[in-house]
């Protein structure tokens, strides 16, 4: 290693790879490296020093650069594009070598010539976001050539980007009278259906073995197969889909020609014996990126590694597709509102978990269900919310609500016709409130036979193996959840594997748990098993301090309505409660 000192500071940092070079190296791999050759040569070596830019480093498909000024970067950044979607008109599309370009501005470490740190991260980050021919920059980058370059701005929102522990902010840059390489003719958008609608476009095959198609194919089948089973979505056939194998497509148009929201796209990629398969889920409207992940396994079996793959996917993106819709029925305006759209609305308020949030929501799900009396959902939210303001001490119409809650519940079993959320909610809500747990344990796991990818059956299957005692089962099933939603929380799965430590009597463990609940959404149960776990472990001025919280947030301080079988777990959390309870008199 070389003595330079390291050094700190503050650089525009350009990131850009090729997109799909694997296949133009598949392709032909001497033409393709000597084309790049030329381009570095002939295009953006020019272009870089004439905007006062360092390249740092290259690679085969990727070229990292320093610019002083941000202004510089981004001008930089468009001229290439620019050429470069001038150059490739006349080429046919799987012949085109487009960058995507990503800007960040930030503190970089300088060592030996090279740049690390966070600046540099997002930048890469971003440049994943870019569409093949675009560029994409940060809030901070756009906040300092507003204005100073002749260029629109498309704001495509709060990004999480994968190793970042923030959301960035990010806007694409659209130059004015750019040549769009990927430009097809316009098409009258199809009328989106009345739920949210995804379509799954065939995965690009990167193994580098054209007899490993079937598999990539059969991938993508399994993937719209599992996604069909959630009844809330709509789902493109694959016939339609698979319409656009072998073609370089614009997520928005294919949003437009499908009439779809969400479009889901991948790829499958190959070493030795082992596979990757990537999928990011795209807003067609905007374009943002709502998720993006990477599954790992052995070829060996590759049928069993699709299905796993599959049904992964599904469930793991359900949720962010969840989220989105939620997130799209707070912004609608609140007049001539629908049944669909109502529930959207109590759903967002009935996650906030708290009383405000509850009573809120159960007045929209009424509303949903005096629209339709046969919906499911918002039956089976009214019946959650009825049964969380009688377990909380919410309400003082204690009876009337849980009458409520068990009237709603039924109601919403009998017109589920299978739906795994319908299901998986009233089954809890009837199995807290004191029916046969067994039976409804069936009922939730016939569910998930149905619908493997479904985080929420595997949570609610989950609780109630927990008060059934089966321990060892319960906290498998709340992993699963945890692997199914990892970003969007399903339920409280902390809670419940803190509470099968506690029910082991490992009580640091237990509560690490608790407090992890707590800061996500504080709620009265979470609570009461910390007091107690405090209780248990001697830690008296703790459990009071707890008590104290809980009070200001019901007047339930030791719950009546627990749904544990087991009677030595009952006694557990009582004792502690009482010792906790008793050392604040």
């Amino acid at each position: 290693m070389s003595g330079e000192r390291v050094q700190r500071r503050l650089a525009a940092i350009l990131a850009a790879d090729i997109a799909g070079y694997s296949r133009l190296m598949g392709q032909d791999e001497a033409g393709t490296l000597a084309r790049v050759r030329a381009l570095h040569r002939e295009l953006i070596d020019p272009k870089v020093a004439k905007h006062e830019g360092r390249i740092v480093k290259t690679t085969g498909d990727g070229i990292l650069i320093e610019f002083p000024s941000v202004v510089e970067a981004v001008a930089a950044a468009i001229t290439v594009q620019r050429t470069m979607a001038e150059h490739n008109v006349a080429l046919p599309q799987d012949n085109r070598i487009e960058f995507r370009v990503g800007i960040n501005l930030g503190d970089v470490i300088v060592e030996d010539g090279d740049i690390y740190g966070d600046g540099v991260n997002v930048a890469a980050r971003l440049e994943a976001l870019a569409e093949a021919g675009g560029i994409c920059i940060s809030a901070v980058v756009h906040d300092q050539v507003q204005g100073k370059i002749d260029s629109a701005f498309e704001d495509i929102g709060e990004q999480n980007l994968k190793n970042i522990t923030r959301p960035v902010h990010a806007y694409r840059v659209r130059p004015p009278g750019a040549v769009l390489a990927t430009a097809t003719a316009p098409t009258s958008a199809l009328v989106l259906p009345d739920k949210p609608s995804i379509a799954v476009l065939p995965f690009q095959n990167l193994t580098g073995d054209p007899e490993q198609e079937y598999f990539v194919d059969g991938m993508v089948e399994e993937i719209i197969t599992a996604l069909s089973r959630f009844r809330w979505l709509f789902v493109i056939a694959h016939n339609s889909t698979f319409t656009y194998k072998g073609q370089g497509v614009d997520v928005k148009q294919v949003g437009l020609e499908l009439g779809v929201r969400y479009v889901l796209e991948g790829s499958v990629r190959k070493s030795g014996n082992r596979v990757r398969i990537t999928g990011q889920l795209i807003d067609a409207a905007s374009g943002a990126h709502l998720w993006a992940d990477r599954f790992d396994g052995s070829l060996e079996d590759v049928f069993e590694l699709q299905d796993q793959v599959a049904t992964s996917v599904a469930g793991v993106i359900e949720p962010a597709l969840r989220a989105a819709e939620v997130e799209r029925g707070r912004q609608r305006p609140t007049k001539d509102l629908t049944a669909y759209d109502l529930y959207l609305r109590a759903y967002s308020l009935h996650t906030s978990f708290t009383k405000e949030g509850f009573i809120k929501a159960l007045s929209l799900y009424e509303q949903a269900i005096a629209i339709d009396s046969h919906y499911g959902l918002a039956l089976a939210g009214a019946a959650l919310c009825h049964l969380r303001l009688v377990a909380d001490g919410w309400t003082d119409e204690r009876e009337t609500s849980r009458r409520k809650a068990i009237e709603n519940a039924r109601q919403a079993l009998y017109v589920a016709e299978g739906d795994p959320d319908v299901v998986c909610f009233a089954a809890f809500v009837l199995a807290q409130l004191g029916e046969d747990i067994d039976t409804m344990i069936a009922l939730v796991d016939r569910a998930l036979a149905l619908n493997p990818s479904c985080a929420r059956a595997w949570f609610h299957s989950g609780v109630m193996k927990l008060w059934a005692g089966q321990l060892d089962s319960a906290v498998k099933h709340m992993e699963t959840v945890l692997r199914l939603s990892p970003r969007e929380r399903i339920g409280a799965p902390l809670f419940y594997i803190g509470m099968a430590h506690f029910f082991r009597r490992r009580f640091e463990e237990a509560a690490s748990k608790f407090l992890l609940d707590i800061q996500d959404r504080p709620r009265p149960r979470p609570y009461q098993y910390l007091a107690s776990c405090y209780a248990h472990m001697g830690r008296l001025d703790e459990a009071r301090e707890v008590i104290a919280r809980l009070r200001t947030i019901t007047p339930l301080v030791v719950p009546d309505e627990l749904p544990l079988r087991n009677p030595e777990h009952r006694e557990m959390l009582l004792s502690g409660l009482r010792l906790a309870i008793s050392e604040t008199v």
